[in-house]
């Protein structure tokens, strides 16, 4: 009998203490600690965009912030479209250096595709020409008109900034078919006692294959205008053997025995998903701050 009481006074202090155990929980959850600096107010930094503060006023401050980093690093790594620009380029730099003596020239059409304005495939197309009888020798060399075709890619340094303003670095690959003459050859034999014999050699064919790495520079001028200049070192992989022979000039290469070149070239761009540029901000264009009717929430 004395047990069963026993147990019956146990069981009421535990539900006792279970009932107020469940209070005092409740009460916890309804009062909150404020603390002093709760309701202090910061006002945003100058120069803060609208959309930001705006975010800040309805109360999401998480999602401010988040905004504020992801705007900060599309400033440091601005975020072009794939296909940026597309350029088409004329390489006039050999027609110039002709009016300083030079013997040979050539024109040349490049294509170039910006792409994330980082990398850009090229594609150049040109003819080329050559005339030159060196003194104190006894023949003319003659180059044909013939073509050239280069295919390579640039890298621009300068992504982060406008496209119209690039410095890059470059490679490609060469190829022309091309024939030449060498004419007006005398033979003097004074042994024999022979004087005044010639010979020529017209329509001599030809090909070569070979590689450049190049430097450059691209400025714009005017509107979708701008010129470029370019410094090139290269070599010869292969060329057909002649039995007379190597060619002095290769269309688009330059003469064998140079391994320097320079061009320089005027281009016109043609943007490209414009709309997905990044935005340019302009002195005086951004809206700012400028009393304390807008301000930040709390910040907790």
């Amino acid at each position: 009998m004395r047990t069963k009481r026993l147990y019956t006074i146990v069981a009421c202090l535990m539900a006792t203490l279970i009932a107020i155990t469940a209070v005092a929980q409740e009460q916890q959850r309804k009062v909150t600690p404020v603390k002093p600096n709760t309701n202090k107010t910061l006002t945003p930094p100058k120069g803060t965009p609208e959309k930001i503060i705006n975010e800040y006023l309805s109360g999401d401050t998480a999602q401010a912030r988040a905004q504020e980093r992801k705007d900060s690093l599309a400033k440091i790594y601005p975020h072009y479209p794939k296909l940026t620009e597309f350029s088409l380029g004329l390489n006039f730099g050999d027609l110039l250096m002709t009016a300083f003596g030079q013997k040979y020239t050539s024109v040349d059409l490049n294509a170039t595709l910006n792409m994330w304005n980082r990398f850009q495939p090229v594609l150049v197309m040109g003819l080329g020409r050559a005339k030159d009888t060196p003194q104190d020798m006894n023949f003319t060399y003659t180059g044909k008109l013939s073509p050239y075709f280069k295919l390579g890619a640039n890298y621009n340094f300068l992504f982060k900034n406008e496209p119209r303003y690039q410095l890059y670095a470059g490679a490609r690959l060469g190829f022309s078919a091309f024939k030449y003459d060498i004419t007006n050859v005398n033979i003097d034999n004074p042994y024999w006692g022979e004087y005044g014999n010639s010979y020529e050699m017209k329509g001599v064919s030809s090909t070569a294959l070979w590689g450049e790495f190049l430097a450059g520079l691209k400025v714009g001028i005017a509107g979708n205008w701008s010129l470029g200049w370019e410094v090139k070192f290269h070599g010869i992989f292969k060329e057909k053997k002649n039995e007379n022979g190597k060619p002095w000039y290769i269309p688009g290469y330059g003469t064998r025995n140079g391994n320097w070149a320079f061009g320089i070239s005027l281009y016109y761009t043609i943007p490209l998903n414009h709309d997905r540029w990044p935005v340019k901000e302009e002195k005086g264009k951004n809206k700012q701050v400028k009393s304390n009717d807008q301000i930040a929430p709390p910040i907790r």
